[in-house]
């Protein structure tokens, strides 16, 4: 039995992460088959196991216990108590769709990984430069530009099998990009930077999503997942399964669980929420 540890993009692919460091590699259409066995358990804060053992509801997308997620909040850039970080951040502009803008910060040291991690299609830089920087000039933009910080992954999802092709999907990223640099008011410490736009449409394989029939809600003790990867696009795992049902599958959601293999007529036995075909829009 193998303790997953979720997903994390690392030389542009997804690779699940496991206890003890290991990772495994996945590549489109491989076939991903696995089993879940006992109870799902919180992951504990930054790399320590939680100390009080607590399971962890199979529906939640955090993978932690209250206690747990609590005190990862209280040392987070993204929840704004990490403050004395002496790294240089970017600030992005990452595309999901169309209308579907964002914009947000990552450590530059990172380079691309957290565009990946969110499933941005489409992303460009903006600027460079000290954490607090960065942060009052991604608040400056969001409220100028009218873009969210934030944009859920249920719509993302939504849209992968309609996008339009790359002219359309880099435009919007730069029409904003040049209503930004033109804006008053970044931070002084920041540099402006040249715009570079950058399209993972073909990292995440997505010409081969031509839809969705239903999404993973949770794993549960026994129930398998057996399909073809054919996509991947952030935490999610596009997979062809029995019958040619296209599901997505959330890895946020293995997070804490122990698995083991299952073998390629198992099929699919955890609860999937089934989606109508034409209504994908408004489904999540």
């Amino acid at each position: 039995m193998w303790g997953c540890r979720g997903l994390r993009w690392g030389e542009g692919a997804p690779v699940l992460q496991w206890e003890g460091g290991r990772g495994s590699r996945l590549e489109y259409g491989q076939v991903v088959a696995f089993r879940g066995v006992g109870e799902r358990v919180c992951l504990g804060v930054r790399g320590r196991g939680c100390p009080f053992g607590a399971v962890v509801g199979g529906r939640s997308t955090g993978g932690q216990c209250e206690e747990c997620a609590r005190l990862d909040r209280s040392r987070s850039v993204a929840a704004d108590t990490l403050v004395d970080d002496p790294r240089t951040y970017r600030v992005y502009l990452a595309w999901f769709g169309p209308g579907m803008v964002k914009v947000g910060i990552t450590a530059e040291e990172r380079g691309a990984a957290r565009l990946l991690e969110q499933g941005a299609v489409v992303f460009g830089w903006l600027g460079r430069g000290p954490l607090m920087a960065a942060r009052r000039t991604e608040e400056l933009l969001r409220h100028a530009l009218g873009v969210p910080d934030r944009i859920p992954y249920a719509r993302k999802r939504a849209v992968r099998a309609v996008l339009p092709g790359p002219g359309e999907r880099r435009r919007e990223v730069e029409e904003l990009y040049g209503r930004a640099v033109g804006l008053a008011g970044w931070a002084e410490t920041l540099e402006v930077l040249e715009l570079g736009v950058v399209d993972h449409a073909g990292v995440f394989g997505l010409d081969a999503v031509t839809g969705v029939d239903g999404v993973v809600t949770e794993l549960v003790d026994d129930g398998s997942v057996v399909g073809e990867l054919v996509a991947a696009a952030g935490p999610d795992l596009h997979l062809v399964a029995g019958g040619g049902r296209r599901l997505v599958l959330d890895t946020r959601l293995m997070a804490g669980w122990g698995l083991v293999a299952a073998g390629a007529g198992d099929g699919v036995s955890v609860p999937v929420k089934a989606v109508a075909p034409g209504v994908q829009g408004g489904l999540f």
